[in-house]
Parts: C-alpha cells; sequence; structure tokens
C-alpha cells in the first residue's frame, strides 16, 4: 500500500480557508484534538484522492509563539514534518498573507499558495503577474475561488504533486547586517541540521525565541556568540531583533510587489469600503447591529405567521409541539403502549418520561436551526467579523479587550468552544475574565428556554427573545468593567488585530453545513444526555412517600386510606399553598427535594418547587430545564386521572397558568427574571469542564461558577423586585435591598481603575 501523504492546510483567518477545507474533503472529515491541548484539529481525506489527508491548520497571521493557535500550527509543521504545505492567500490582501508565507517557504517543506478570492481581484479591474509572484517566492501557485470552487482541484493535485517530487527554496534576502548575522548564526549552531530547515532556525535564534533556543540545547558559549552578533545588528540597525526581522519581511513583500500587483482603482473607495462607512459608523454602527439581530430574533424565535408575526422558526416550532412531539410521540406511544398490555409504569417511563423530556426539547429545533441559519449566513457574508470590529471599538472604552467578542461569537452555538477560543487571548487576565464571563452569551442550549418564555408567557414577543441576546452583551461589558477595577484583572486589555474580509454572497454549502453541525450536536445531545437526564427526572417525579408508603404517587393517593383530609392539611402547609390546590405531584422526591431549595429563588420571583427543579437541573444541560418543565407538566394531574389531551402547546399554557399563580399576578416579570437567571448562571457541566480545563486551577473554576451564579441572581433579583414596583407590588425590604445592590454595581463601574497586582484567588 502507497504511503498516505499529509498535506497542511495554512493561511490567514478569513482568507477563505475554511471553504477551501470543505470543498476539499466534503464529508470526508474527522475532528478530535491537538495531541496536549484542547483545540480543535480537523482533518479529511481529499476526495479527489482519498490517500491525501488535509490537516485544516488554525487560522494565523504568523509562525511566533504567541498565541496558541501560533504555537499548535508551528508545533505540527516543525514535529510533524507534512508532506507538503497548501497556503491559501488572500488575493485582494496580498502585502498581509504573504507575511505568513515568507515563513512558511523558510521551513524546508514545498510550499503551494492558492490565490484565492481572484475573481474579486478581476471584478476590480486589477491584476497580478502570478508567474512572476511565483518565481519571486520560489513555489508554485494556482489561482482559485474557494467560494465558487474554480480551481480547487488543481491546488489539491498540484499540492499532492509537490508533496511527491517538490522542493521549496526561499527566494526573499534581507538586508547585509542582518544577512551576515544569519549567516554566523547557522554557522555555529545548526550546520549539522537539514540544509533546508537551517535558515529558519537561524532566525528564530535571531528573534531570540525561547522555544527554539532550548529545543537545540545550546551551550552557554555558543548563546553568547549568537547574542553578541545579534546585538550587533541591533545596533546598526538601531531597533530590537524581532522588529528587525518584521520590518525586512515587509520590505522583501513591498519589493517583490511593485511590479506584478497592479491595482486599476488605487485610492478609490471598494463595494466593501463603501457599505463599512455605513455598517461599521460610530454612531450608526451599534443601531445597525441592534435591527439586524432583532430581525434574526424576529425571524426564528417572534409571533408565528398567521399570529401576526413574521417568524418562520416559531411557526414550525408549534406544529412540532402540537402534531409531532404531542400527538405522535408521547400519545401515539401511550396508546401503542397500552395495547400491548404493557406495564403502567414502563408506559408512563416511555411516554411521559423520555419521549416528554425529550420532545418538549426536540419542539424548539425548528427555531433553532432558523436562527443558526441566520447566524451562519451573518458570518460568511463578513458581517459578523465587523461585529467585532465594532465592539472592540466599544469594549476598549471600557478598559477590555475586542478580542472576547470572539469567544461570545463562537459561543452562540456552543458554550465548550466559546470557552475554548479564549486561548487566542494573550494576556492572561483578559482571558480568565474572558473565560468567566463568555457563557452569559445565548447558547443553543439555552434557547428552548428563551423560546418557552418567549412563547409561552409573551405570546412570541420578538422583543423578549432578542433582549435575551443583548442581556448577554450587557452582562458582560458590565462583569468585564467590575472586575477590570479590581487589583485582580487590572491591567491593559490586549490589542487586537484582525482582517475584514470583503462582503460577498454566502456559500449556501457553507451556511447549511455550519447550521446542521450545530443544530445536530444539540440534537444529538437530547438523544444522549437529556434521555439519561429525562429517565432520572420521571422517576422523582412519578415515585414518592405519601403518608409513609412509597410507590408512584399518582397510584398511592387513589388510596383513601393514604390520603384524607388531614394528610392533605400537612402536605398544603409543608408546600405553602391552599389545601385545595394539592396534586399529587406535591408528594413526588423531586417536590420534596426542590422544595427547601426553592427559598433561594423566593426574592427572584420563581421560588416555587417546578422552576427550582427545572433551573437546577439545567446545571447538567440548559436543555433539561425545558424537557423538565415537559415531564413535570405531563405528569401534573390533580384527580389522579390521566389527561391525554394535554400535551403540545397546552403543557406551555399550563406553565404559564402556573407562574400567574406563584407570583401574585406577576406571571410575565416572574418568567422573565426566571430567564434573566438560567441565561447567565453557571453553565452546563461540559462548559463547566471545558472553564476547568482552561483555568487548570480547581479554585479558579470555583471562582467563575461563584461569579456566574452570583451575578445572575443580582440581575434577576433587581428586575423582579424593581418591576414588581412599578407593576403595583411593591416590597418595601425587596426594592430596599434591590437599590443598594444597584448603588453598589453602579459604583464599581464608575469607581477608578486599580492598578494591576498579581493574578491570584485566595
Amino acid at each position: 500500500m502507497d504511503k498516505k501523504i499529509r498535506i497542511a492546510l495554512a493561511g490567514n483567518p478569513n482568507s477563505g480557508k475554511t471553504t477551501l477545507f470543505n470543498k476539499l474533503t466534503g464529508s470526508n472529515q474527522f475532528v478530535g484534538n491537538w495531541p496536549g491541548v484542547t483545540v480543535e484539529k480537523k482533518e479529511g481525506r481529499l476526495i479527489v484522492d482519498k490517500d491525501v489527508i488535509l490537516t485544516d491548520l488554525p487560522g494565523i497571521y504568523s509562525l511566533s509563539p504567541y498565541t496558541l493557535e501560533e504555537v499548535v500550527a508551528r508545533n505540527y509543521l516543525i514535529e510533524e514534518k507534512p508532506d507538503a504545505i497548501l497556503n491559501i492567500v488572500d488575493a485582494t490582501n496580498l502585502e498581509r498573507n504573504l507575511y505568513l508565507t515568507t515563513q512558511l517557504t523558510e521551513l524546508g517543506i514545498p510550499v503551494v499558495i492558492a490565490l484565492n478570492m481572484m475573481d474579486l481581484v478581476r471584478r476590480a479591474g486589477d491584476s497580478i503577474n502570478v508567474r512572476e509572484l511565483s518565481k519571486q517566492l520560489g513555489c508554485k501557485i494556482v489561482e482559485i475561488s474557494a467560494l465558487k470552487g474554480d480551481g480547487v482541484e488543481d491546488a489539491a493535485r498540484t499540492a499532492i504533486d509537490a508533496a511527491k517530487n517538490g522542493k521549496t527554496i526561499p527566494q526573499h534576502r534581507f538586508s547585509g547586517p542582518v544577512e551576515h548575522a544569519l549567516a554566523h548564526i547557522e554557522e555555529v549552531t545548526v550546520h549539522d541540521l537539514p540544509e533546508e530547515r537551517q535558515r529558519w532556525y537561524a532566525i528564530k535564534l535571531f528573534e531570540r525565541d525561547e522555544k527554539v533556543m532550548e529545543s537545540l540545547h545550546l551551550s552557554d558559549e555558543v548563546k553568547a556568540h549568537i547574542e553578541r552578533d545579534i546585538q550587533a545588528a541591533e545596533k546598526e540597525l538601531d531597533d530590537d531583533a524581532e522588529s528587525i526581522i518584521t520590518n525586512e519581511r515587509y520590505v522583501c513583500i513591498g519589493e517583490l510587489l511593485k511590479g506584478i500587483y497592479k491595482k486599476k482603482g488605487k485610492g478609490q473607495l471598494s463595494v466593501s469600503d463603501k457599505i463599512d462607512r455605513i455598517v461599521t459608523n460610530r454612531v450608526l454602527a451599534l443601531p445597525i447591529f441592534v435591527l439586524v439581530m432583532w430581525l434574526v430574533y424576529a425571524l426564528s424565535m417572534g409571533a408565528p405567521i398567521g399570529g401576526g408575526g413574521i417568524s418562520i422558526g416559531t411557526a414550525l416550532t408549534d406544529w412540532t409541539n402540537d402534531v409531532l412531539g404531542g400527538a405522535w410521540l408521547q400519545e401515539g406511544s401511550r396508546a401503542l403502549l397500552e395495547s400491548w398490555n404493557v406495564a403502567p409504569w414502563l408506559v408512563g417511563l416511555i411516554s411521559d418520561g423520555i419521549l416528554a423530556g425529550v420532545g418538549a426539547v426536540l419542539g424548539f429545533v425548528p427555531q433553532m436551526l432558523v436562527l443558526f441559519l441566520l447566524l451562519c449566513i451573518l458570518e460568511d457574508c463578513g458581517y459578523m467579523a465587523r461585529i467585532a470590529f465594532i465592539m472592540d471599538r466599544i469594549f476598549r472604552k471600557f478598559g477590555l479587550s475586542g478580542k472576547s467578542f470572539i469567544p461570545m461569537l463562537v459561543g452562540t452555538g456552543c458554550g465548550v468552544p466559546g470557552v475554548m477560543a479564549t486561548r487566542t487571548i494573550e494576556n492572561e487576565r483578559d482571558r480568565r475574565m474572558t473565560i468567566m464571563t463568555t457563557t452569559f452569551i445565548p447558547c443553543g442550549a439555552k434557547m428552548p428556554i428563551i423560546g418557552l418564555i418567549a412563547g409561552a408567557l409573551f405570546g412570541g414577543s420578538t422583543w423578549v427573545a432578542t433582549s435575551a441576546y443583548f442581556i448577554g452583551i450587557a452582562a458582560i461589558v458590565l462583569s468585564g468593567i467590575m472586575l477590570k477595577k479590581t487589583k485582580m484583572f487590572a491591567g491593559d486589555p490586549a490589542p487586537f488585530v484582525m482582517e475584514l474580509p470583503p462582503y460577498h454572497l454566502p456559500a449556501w454549502s457553507n451556511v447549511l453545513r455550519g447550521a446542521w453541525e450545530r443544530g445536530w450536536s444539540f440534537i444529538k445531545r437530547a438523544g444522549t444526555v437529556i434521555v439519561v437526564s429525562s429517565i432520572v427526572i420521571w422517576f422523582l417525579t412519578g415515585f414518592g412517600f405519601v403518608n409513609g408508603k412509597f410507590g408512584m404517587v399518582k397510584d398511592l393517593y387513589k388510596d383513601e386510606s393514604l390520603v384524607n383530609d388531614a394528610y392533605t392539611a400537612q402536605v398544603a402547609e409543608r408546600m405553602g399553598i391552599p389545601e385545595d390546590e394539592v396534586e399529587p405531584m406535591d408528594d413526588s422526591l423531586l417536590a420534596r427535594i426542590a422544595q427547601p431549595v426553592s427559598i433561594i429563588f423566593k426574592p427572584l420571583g420563581f421560588g416555587d418547587w417546578k422552576p427550582t427543579a427545572a433551573t437546577v437541573t439545567g446545571l447538567v444541560a440548559k436543555e433539561e430545564v425545558v424537557a423538565n418543565f415537559g415531564i413535570m407538566y405531563a405528569y401534573d394531574d390533580k384527580d389522579g386521572e390521566e389527561e391525554l389531551e394535554e400535551n403540545g402547546n397546552q403543557i406551555w399554557d399550563r406553565v404559564a397558568e402556573d407562574f400567574n399563580a406563584f407570583s401574585g399576578g406577576h406571571g410575565k416579570l416572574a418568567a422573565y427574571a426566571f430567564m434573566i437567571f438560567n441565561l447567565l448562571c453557571a453553565p452546563c457541566f461540559a462548559a463547566i469542564g471545558a472553564i476547568k480545563r482552561e483555568m487548570n486551577s480547581r479554585k479558579w473554576t470555583w471562582f467563575a461558577i461563584g461569579y456566574q451564579c452570583c451575578f445572575a441572581w443580582v440581575m434577576a433579583f433587581i428586575v423582579w423586585q424593581l418591576g414588581r414596583t412599578f407593576a403595583g407590588g411593591m416590597s418595601a425590604v425587596g426594592l430596599t435591598l434591590a437599590l443598594v445592590m444597584l448603588a453598589l454595581i453602579l459604583w464599581q463601574l464608575f469607581k477608578p481603575y486599580q492598578e494591576a497586582q498579581k493574578l491570584t484567588v485566595k
């Protein structure tokens, strides 16, 4: 069997690398983690040749070991030694992209350049002398359009040929003093290494790269010799070594492009620039962003079509809940199992437990798919990159880094990769602070909670769903400002540099793939974690002790020797409810466990055992909040008779009735406080695990969880207490405490910044 060929795909962020990877590998992809780190590793077999494995390296601007992405990419190229590198270069921004190319050609690995977005270059009337550029760089170049699929197979075949027969020798040379120093360094340190790699090692030693120095095990005498050569060059060029190399690369690139890249409209604004004058305008940028996100949530989670709204997602969700979830899954399975004379407890487990829980969550999948589809469109056309730029401008005014917004964008799909994305932040304080706050943004698992509250309590109001997104952003900004003003997190924010890709029509294959991957991840969780959790919740909901006897509470309540007026009075007193509202579920194990805990949430307006149970179990998986409501209200039956008609959206109507009941008629306000707490409190176990790995400290992990829960409680408390005051149900004590908390938050927001100290958690 022929040896497998390994090709590394390298390029700048937003250069079209992911699009090219998807085009070349199709569905032949497999995802894992890089050895020793939790950064996602994507590999795939080429469609044109299954014996070729393409490794998608993280998007990077250079091979300097500053961010985790750069470390991962460099370690892979140096240690794994792929057979070739396919370097994707954005033809509309050659100078910036070729900075990485000059480094790749020095590695001694055959390099092929995929010159992307050439269609945009031609459309602008510009021209690139590709043949001369290839000669100057010392490697083959293939013109492509990754978005349209033009030339991608030629690029793959050229890379395969280079892996088998090619050799790349860097053609660029630096100024005399630098070349003189590099020659000396090569002579005394790396002359025993393969010739094609000597120059790269010499340059890294010149830059005083500590990781390279450690890998070569240089003696003190050799290090001293190198240092003298470096200092001589620094003195002559009047700059530090690292800046010298950076400047030399750009000088080489500038000279190279003089006769190669000709711009027709030099000095004129491109279409993207003209759009950006409006979209990124200092005054208009934020209102436009709010409007765009309002439309996104209106289409996905607002009032349904036919109900006075424009939501495609809600219309599909209503059908799913009414027909698929209620009539087909839950009641259809019950009728079928009963016709087979299956034991009642097993019927309850399958219909009222597994299918009620999973069905309640899956009912919101249409809304989520529409939301993910719209977000993927915004990402693919280039708008979300502008939002990162806009938010950096806002964040920086408050001493925060715009890099903190990137994990927020990633976290809209799932909090786990959102937390992992913080590794791009070099500043340790900013990174830890971002880890603590990233999960405030509504992820896919929180969308059913938003959909439930917006649909059941607010009639599908678009502003409720949209406000949930901006509550997450506001929580991140407020937390960032307050934490940045403590000695623990003080310090200058990390610099934020990113390329703004030109606007283009979205590639529907990428959009559909991205939406489906996010949606499928959610569905898989419903089929694994939610199933297991639903079984546990069904048991805790269905079984309990009635007057000292254990069993299914519905069956025990039919025994008049166990349930009488005296016993009902005891239950009413324990639960704090009128006697005529006592029901079998009040004696369930879940009610007995959740009732004492509910006192924590009484000041927030939802101190009933049902929302308490849903909130606490939401720590396992946020989808469980909705799944548990589905199970509890499928079981809810005062008279001991099965209410087969109670399914689908009617269950959510009963949720609304209960919120109104235990909040004294302020059901909408209590539900909104409930949503705020569940959006901002500690995330699911999977995300907590990611926080633990990224923090690499048990103390920091508990500090993060404690901060998130306390912040969520305080925000929900202020909303409930102030809202109830305006609604005519004021509590003097609650209002006073809410005003004190609000005053403390404002004081923390406006007090002066602290001086930076050592980053510790005591």
